[in-house]
């Protein structure tokens, strides 16, 4: 999905959004609304990039412990 996309489908998903000002709920509209928007986006990248290097760091594990042909409790074993 492309960035517009998934800004659109957010801005479906959160048709308003509001903000808390001296004690006083204001809607968010115009700029402050895209900007709001837009940082909900990158907050959700940033989480499938940090999820994405998780998966791919377990899985290079579990790579290496097949090659060598040992268990990760072994490894740990060979690293203290």
């Amino acid at each position: 999905m492309s960035k517009q996309t998934e800004l659109e489908a957010l801005k479906i998903e959160f048709p308003t959004l509001t903000r808390l000002d001296a004690g006083i709920v204001i809607e968010l509209s115009g700029a402050e609304y895209n900007e709001q928007i837009e940082a909900i986006w990158q907050t959700r990248k940033n989480a499938q990039i940090r999820q994405a290097e998780a998966e791919a760091k377990a899985q290079a594990k579990a790579d290496l412990l097949e090659r060598l042909g040992i268990t990760a409790d072994e490894a740990k074993l060979l690293l203290s």
